[in-house]
């Protein structure tokens, strides 16, 4: 697995959004140590992708705000993240379906 994560040029993380900041946190740490580099994730691109309006990490016997605390925008690592949101359905758009439009909206 070391090997791999040397040679990787992009990670991609889908539903990210569910994962505990910690998650973020191991990987970064990890990613410098195996790629001996100590710049963001070892200097490595990471694609995360996720809607943070949908399922936050689980937390067992935890409160909302526990929640919310172990999400990955509560990460110090989230200062360095570049946002960008999708503002087409392209599935909506190719199929040209209205009543799926509708339903998107």
């Amino acid at each position: 697995m070391g090997k791999l994560l040397m040679q990787c040029k992009l990670i991609v993380w889908d539903e990210c959004t569910m994962a505990h900041k910690k998650s973020l946190e191991a990987l970064n740490f990890t990613l410098k140590d195996l790629r001996r580099n100590n710049n963001l994730f070892g200097g490595l691109m990471i694609l995360l992708v996720g809607d943070f309006r949908q399922t936050l990490p689980v937390i067992p016997r935890g409160t909302p705000a526990d929640e919310l605390n172990a999400c990955m925008k509560a990460s110090p690592l989230w200062n360095n993240v570049k946002t960008l949101s999708l503002t087409t359905n392209m599935r909506v758009q190719l199929r040209n379906d209205q009543s799926a439009a509708q339903f998107a909206k």
